[in-house]
């Protein structure tokens, strides 16, 4: 018995799936109460995002010197609609301010209670006379986005009670950020049991069995729990940075990738079942022989999620562990306990289609046979139009706009802070709240004043800090404030020009921050990222593929098919995005991370069908090997894709437009690519080709006898 076959036996003998089954329970054990903690160790500020040696992160550390560290400014803007601001308005908003300033930040309480607020400014009136403007400076220290949530809550419920004519709102970077924690709070258990639903849904269509579908649930579920129990480890003790948005796309990844390794495998094994009389041989054999292409499938995407590594942004670099973990580990599961789940239940678990030994398989004869013969008329002609078709959807990229997606257009609603913000800007210079933040060597203040006062659209720069004006180690702390919006193309200008205008005074060594700037280095390292992390990527898949398959045409062709169905995905989305959704631009980040998943996961499908052709094509030539792949695994790469599609639309439950972008560009391309491009193109270019798609192994030059007779008759049929 050969090393492969020894491993492929292990879970499924008579002995060894009770061992397997007794570990991954002891793994449970232990990871339950790890993986609930990942959520506190979640980092969502975005500055904590940024490399290194950006220019704003620079400025995160020195002006903390300064100004308190861990603090966001919440502006609260007060307004009647249409008519002036009272003086009972007026004696409202100042008897708030010792209420905001009461608001404690410990959950579970301590003595003395911590107060939040360490500055508050105002009530200010507007020029206008029709509007107030209160800053409240909160630290939130170690607890970061836990305790903005509730503070913001707390806040509203303060400046929103009163008379009901006068109305006030809660925005700025700590509005935003209150938002965007009640947006995570509670979601990931929502969203566990939305993508649990939809799983549970296909793969009861899928198998038509009413039992059959807990066994791939139960290991999913053990996957997830283990996975988050890793990826907290990491967190908490080895600087992993995980983010709220990476913690809920490893839920839709472990479950739409680990259940296609399931649907593959039990596929294997209900074949082997009709040919063996003992299930613990079919699923050893089935182990065996599809245990490689699950195994390359899931190492192709694991290592397609570690090219982010090369990433500069610490939000996208740390995406590629968090995700390869929950890969790896829905893997290991998937070729472990899936096989002892399924042999210690039986063939009984397929009920009512019992796979009996000496039945006939059904895909011989089913709906992809057909589909195969039909593309194997005019197979020329097939792939020539099905890439036409895709060149033109692709032309929608256009249409795409990445340059930036701005915090009021980040919810698919339309929270407080975003009115907040709309008010703001009627009344109050819009930047108000979020100011840019200069730190300059001691003496050249002046000259770096004078510098910035040449800047449009960034006034009232001044000393600020505990100390204004008091040098510190040297240097000096300076603040102006934007006349646009801190997330608007027009302050990303006034940040660049700022940066150009200090960067020129002799000896300063001027550095310029805040929000807007971090904002701009992060689109900035995104669009570095993009083009540092795809080439690598398509390089990596290349070379999987080429040690996979022994051949060079094959991997070229399955790519390049990849990346077509990429670009029309993409094309689509930004058509529908723009004239459907209404959504006003995408993140910068979002071709990047819609490229690794579609990529990674679409290699998942090529090297399902392709590693079944190359074994069918052994024995009876490409062409024949290429119907009969299609006809055994259309149904099961069509059935993966409707899971993996299915559980990345869950993330459109989330209302912020950059995870229902993602979830609608990976679901549509998933869709697109096993119901198109893997099982009409992939086949029709197979058929075409021929023998000489594995070129330069000795597959290409074989002649087996018969082959295109046998095309030719299944064609017929």
């Amino acid at each position: 018995m050969t090393g492969a076959n020894r491993f492929s036996s292990l879970p499924c003998g008579r002995r060894g799936k009770w061992v397997v089954l007794g570990v991954w329970i002891v793994v449970l054990v232990v990871a339950m109460p790890l993986a609930g903690k990942l959520t506190g160790a979640q980092t969502n500020e975005s500055s904590a995002w940024l490399p290194s040696n950006a220019e704003a992160t620079r400025v995160v550390e020195e002006s903390e010197r300064f100004t308190p560290a861990d603090t966001f400014p919440a502006v609260i803007v007060y307004h009647r609609d249409g008519a002036p601001i009272t003086a009972a308005d007026r004696a409202k908003a100042a008897a708030d301010v010792p209420r905001l300033q009461a608001v404690t930040g410990d959950p579970e309480g301590s003595d003395p209670p911590r107060r939040l607020a360490v500055d508050v400014q105002g009530p200010i009136p507007a020029k206008d006379g029709t509007a107030l403007e209160t800053i409240v400076t909160v630290q939130v220290g170690n607890e970061g986005w836990d305790l903005l949530g509730p503070a913001v809550d707390d806040y509203r419920d303060i400046v929103q009670h009163g008379d009901p004519g006068l109305k006030a709102h809660v925005t700025g970077p700590a509005g935003y950020a209150g938002d965007f924690s009640n947006v995570f709070a509670g979601f990931d258990s929502t969203l566990l049991f939305i993508t649990a639903a939809i799983v549970i849904a296909i793969l009861l269509i899928t198998y038509r069995s009413p039992i059959l579908w807990l066994a791939p649930i139960l290991c999913v579920g053990f996957a997830l729990a283990a996975a988050q129990a890793l990826i907290y480890l990491l967190a908490a003790h080895a600087g992993l940075t995980v983010n709220g948005q990476a913690a809920f796309i490893l839920t839709v990844l472990v479950f739409g990738a680990g259940t296609d390794y399931a649907l593959l495998l039990t596929a294997r094994y209900r074949e082997e079942l009709r040919r063996h009389r003992d299930r613990h041989e079919a699923m050893a054999i089935a182990l065996h022989r599809a245990g490689p292409a699950i195994i390359a499938s899931g190492s192709t995407v694991a290592l397609g999620m570690l090219c982010l590594l090369v990433a500069v942004l610490n939000s996208t670099k740390s995406m590629g562990p968090v995700m390869a973990i929950g890969v790896v580990v829905a893997l290991a599961a998937m070729v472990t306990l899936l096989p002892a789940l399924l042999v210690i239940g039986g063939r009984w678990m397929f009920w009512p289609r019992r796979p009996d030994y000496g039945t006939g398989e059904p895909s011989e004869r089913g709906l992809w046979a057909r589909i195969g013969g039909a593309i194997a008329v005019r197979p020329r002609v097939t792939w020539v139009v099905t890439a036409v078709v895709l060149g033109a959807l692709a032309t929608g990229i256009l249409g795409l706009n990445t340059g930036s997606l701005p915090s009021k257009d980040a919810f698919t609603g339309k929270p407080d802070s975003v009115t907040g913000e709309e008010v703001l800007a009627r009344h109050f210079p819009a930047g108000s709240g979020s100011p840019v933040q200069i730190v300059t060597n001691a003496g050249t203040q002046d000259e770096v004043t004078a510098a910035l006062g040449t800047v449009p659209g960034l006034t009232a720069v001044a000393p600020a800090g505990n100390d204004p004006g008091r040098p510190i180690e040297g240097r000096v702390y300076l603040e102006g404030t934007l006349a646009a919006a801190p997330d608007s193309e027009q302050a990303f200008t006034a940040v660049e020009r700022a940066r150009t205008a200090v960067h020129a005074v002799p000896g300063a060594d001027a550095l310029v921050g805040g929000t807007s700037a971090v904002t701009l280095d992060i689109n900035d390292a995104s669009h570095r990222d993009q083009n540092a992390v795809i080439p690598l990527v398509l390089v990596v898949v290349l070379a999987i593929l080429g040690v996979l398959l022994r051949a060079v045409v094959a991997p070229l062709i399955l790519v390049a098919t990849v990346v077509l169905s990429y670009a029309a995905a993409l094309g689509v989305s930004a058509l529908v995005f723009d004239h459907v959704f209404g959504f006003a631009s995408a993140d910068p980040s979002f071709p990047l991370w819609a490229f690794v998943f579609l990529v990674a996961l679409g290699t998942d499908y090529n090297i399902f069908l392709m590693t079944r052709v190359h074994e069918e094509a052994k024995r009876h030539g490409t062409r024949r090997g290429a119907l009969i792949g299609l006809a055994a695994t259309g149904g099961v790469i069509t059935s993966a894709g409707a899971v993996l599609a299915g559980t990345f639309a869950a993330l459109g439950s989330l209302p912020l437009v950059f995870v229902a972008e993602l979830g609608f560009t990976v679901a549509f391309g998933v869709l697109l690519d096993t119901f198109v491009v893997r099982s009409v193109l992939v086949t029709a270019l197979n058929l075409d080709l021929g023998r000489h798609m594995w070129w330069p192994s000795a597959l290409s030059r074989a002649r087996p006898e018969g082959a295109a007779r046998e095309a030719a008759h299944a064609a017929r049929e």
